[in-house]
């Protein structure tokens, strides 16, 4: 059974309507059609500490958050664009995973290692491919793997005010983005969990 858990990084808490919320349910709709087990969690409702361990103490809710990831062969990243970068809470998530970045299994492959990553962007700005690109380059640093058009995303025209979630439809070429990652992503996860990465030296 593959397993996907979205981990949304949206400023806002629950029950507040989010857009990133919104793209990140259309994606696992797709991987749930596909035979996936979906999860989602929404970061800010969840008292994640600054830092780079794995434990901050003092109630620190990442550990558990890190359970949920480390069971998962599918781990979608999803942020709105603030200032033309992920929102603060998607550094954060990233910063905490980088607790792991040097731990390895008994073959010398970090415990991401056969994991996939993928991620999906809304904003009212353009920023969306550069956004991912930093998105890319951290799950990649932090050992996951990216299958081709590993992104969908949805930007508004500049300085309007209409949100991905505000759309009377949503845009075809979304749609076909969103199934694409969900189809490429769980083809990948299959395949890595067939197969596996040779140990490390």
């Amino acid at each position: 059974m593959i397993r996907a858990l979205a981990i949304v990084c949206t400023l806002n808490p629950s029950p507040t309507r989010s857009s990133s919320q919104l793209l990140a349910d259309q994606v696992l709709a797709e991987l749930g059609d596909l035979g996936v087990t979906c999860e989602s969690v929404r970061v800010a409702d969840h008292d994640v500490r600054p830092g780079v361990a794995v434990d901050m103490g003092n109630g620190d809710a990442w550990p558990g958050l890190r359970d949920k990831l480390m069971a998962a062969d599918i781990v979608l990243l999803a942020t709105p664009i603030w200032l033309g970068h992920p929102s603060s809470l998607c550094q954060r998530v990233l910063e905490r995973m980088n607790a792991d970045i040097a731990e390895t299994d008994d073959q010398g492959r970090q415990l991401t290692y056969g994991k996939v990553g993928a991620v999906a962007v809304v904003g009212n700005e353009d920023g969306a491919h550069k956004v991912s690109a930093d998105l890319f380059q951290g799950l990649n640093d932090l050992g996951f793997s990216l299958a081709p058009n590993a992104v969908t995303y949805w930007v508004g025209e500049s300085q309007h005010t209409t949100d991905f979630q505000d759309l009377d439809e949503r845009p075809k070429a979304v749609a076909d983005s969103t199934r694409t990652v969900a189809i490429n992503a769980v083809h990948l996860a299959r395949l890595l969990r067939q197969y596996g990465y040779p140990p490390s030296p």
